[in-house]
């Protein structure tokens, strides 16, 4: 069951042309395009290096160092829980350092482009 409803006063009753693909690579090329993925790559890409790092460290020192990981620290908690704890804690802390990042930096530039894409501009 579907009900027509009449056009907002002031309209013609038609949508809004979308954008087409020249309008996408027009954007794609544009200087403001390439900030937004400068700013996006110069956090991502570092994170991810050093996430991926730390955990083949996490990796390498299970299976070679056991001695070492295996070092208590206080009653039963050893090297390898607290450093396996910090994965889980490293990958919490990144999913919140990028979503504050992309609140402040990415997402008020994707808007801009996206305001000017609607706008035909």
């Amino acid at each position: 069951m579907t009900a027509e409803t009449a056009p907002p006063p002031g309209s013609t009753g038609t949508p809004p042309a979308s954008p087409g693909p020249e309008e996408f690579a027009r954007v794609q090329q544009s200087a403001e395009f390439a900030e937004l993925r400068r700013a996006h790559r110069s956090f991502a890409f570092p994170l991810t290096v050093a996430f991926i790092a730390w955990y083949l460290l996490y990796v390498l020192l299970s299976s070679y160092a056991g001695g070492f990981m295996g070092t208590k620290l206080f009653g039963n908690i050893n090297v390898a829980l607290v450093l396996g704890l910090g994965q889980f804690a490293t990958t919490f802390l990144i999913a919140w350092l990028y979503s504050r990042h992309a609140a402040t930096q990415l997402d008020p530039k994707a808007s801009a482009i996206k305001a000017r894409m609607e706008a035909g501009e």
